[in-house]
């Protein structure tokens, strides 16, 4: 018994991060690629979250006028609610050069300050972009070609840290495996994971959010799959950020980000959109098993360690499925290795830290998901957003 739930836990991991991967990429293969709609300008909005962002909002606003796209057909707006130190002083200087600024003194969360800066824009299509972070100069442009398609409801652009020590390297490496999911999803037909810095919205289909959401670009997400829209990667719209200032933070940013994932998958009977059964498969498949990873490597632990007090018998393929002797050693030992270089992944350094650091990235987001939902199963997560510290260098534009 103690075999058949090791493999079987261990079959769902390695789905998880690698089966479902590999099959989204074949399937992809047997469809064309997405057609070049490339000089497809609509009328567009970039809405900028900006909490707390003195920091930073003066050169994110200098970098995002200089953008790529037409500016009779861009406008920008900054959504500061809550704001108490210079973020609305710095934003509101840039008025002369048709920044709008929207600020309440009052706190009422990223998604409720960007709903109010939807219903004061003017474009056809939404961008929505966070304060810290970096566009290529052709983005906007790259965001908006694939709308040129009536089914498109939503597109994503492509994230990317810039930090190259072990943190920046496991994040970046995330990323790069992130973009290429989502790569082959679209060429099947629609991704389902989109990067709240640099996602692009039809105006028309963008409502009003429930108390208590929590991920603004799940949200989002949700609004255009569950109204029978396609979302498009649009790899080459980059967007450029600084890693978490150090392991702590990327930890809670984690923990909220998977928090929402979790309050998703509570409700995931009524979210999911049965009728499009390629779709669903997708999200969960890409979404909704990853939060649950944490538990599957539980089960498959506590299994192997069984098998290893009590063995199996057989020979062969039966030894194997069973964990007989030197199985279970083996799927024991494998974990251990696993479980010791995530724990030594933030006290190596050179390149065979940046390599030990993988599992401990992994680790650390496992150890997310499980805060994450505590938080949720004990109502603690509030949907108000704090901004997590980023390392202090400035982020140069993109070139």
């Amino acid at each position: 018994m103690s075999g058949i739930v090791f493999w079987a836990a261990a079959g769902i991991v390695a789905y998880t991060y690698a089966g479902y991967p590999l099959l989204v990429a074949a399937l992809s293969r047997l469809r064309p690629a997405p057609a070049d709609h490339s000089g497809h300008t609509p009328p567009l909005t970039l809405v900028i979250a900006a909490y707390n962002e003195e920091a930073v909002i003066g050169a994110k606003l200098h970098q995002s006028l200089a953008l790529d796209y037409p500016p009779d057909r861009l406008q920008i707006v900054v959504a500061a609610d809550g704001s108490d130190d210079r973020t609305v002083e710095i934003a509101s200087s840039f008025a002369d050069r048709g920044v709008v600024v929207l600020h309440r003194p009052e706190r009422a969360g990223k998604l409720a300050a960007i709903t109010r800066a939807v219903a004061a824009s003017t474009g056809d299509v939404i961008v929505f972009s966070d304060a810290n972070n970096r566009y290529d100069e052709a983005a906007l442009r790259e965001m908006a070609a694939p709308f040129a398609d009536p089914e498109v409801g939503a597109v994503s652009g492509r994230k990317a840290v810039v930090d190259d020590d072990a943190l920046g390297y496991s994040e970046g490496l995330y990323w790069r495996y992130e973009s290429a999911v989502k790569r082959w999803e679209t060429r099947l037909g629609c991704t389902v994971g989109v990067n709240g810095e640099i996602i692009a919205v039809r105006r028309e289909l963008f409502a009003t959010a429930p108390p208590g959401i929590i991920n603004d670009d799940t949200w989002l997400a949700r609004l255009v799959l569950r109204g029978g829209h396609r979302i498009a990667y649009a790899e080459r719209a980059l967007s450029v950020e600084r890693v978490s200032a150090d392991a702590a933070a990327e930890r809670e940013r984690r923990t909220r980000m998977v928090a929402g994932q979790i309050q998703v998958l509570l409700h995931a009977g009524r979210e999911l959109p049965w009728r499009r059964p390629l779709v669903t498969w997708q999200l969960i498949s890409h979404k909704l098993l990853r939060p649950l990873v944490p538990l599957w490597m539980g089960a498959a632990l506590v299994a192997s360690l069984v098998a290893l007090a009590f063995p199996g018998s057989g020979t062969g393929a039966a030894a194997v499925a069973t964990l007989a002797p030197p199985w279970n050693v083996a799927a024991v030992a494998a974990q251990a290795a696993f479980y010791l270089l995530a724990a030594a992944g933030n006290r190596l350094t050179g390149p065979l830290g940046k390599v030990a650091y993988i599992p401990r990235f992994l680790w650390d987001s496992n150890v997310a998901a499980v805060r994450g939902a505590a938080r949720i199963l004990r109502g603690r997560q509030t949907p108000l957003w704090d901004r997590v510290a980023r390392r202090p260098e400035p982020l140069e534009p993109v070139s």
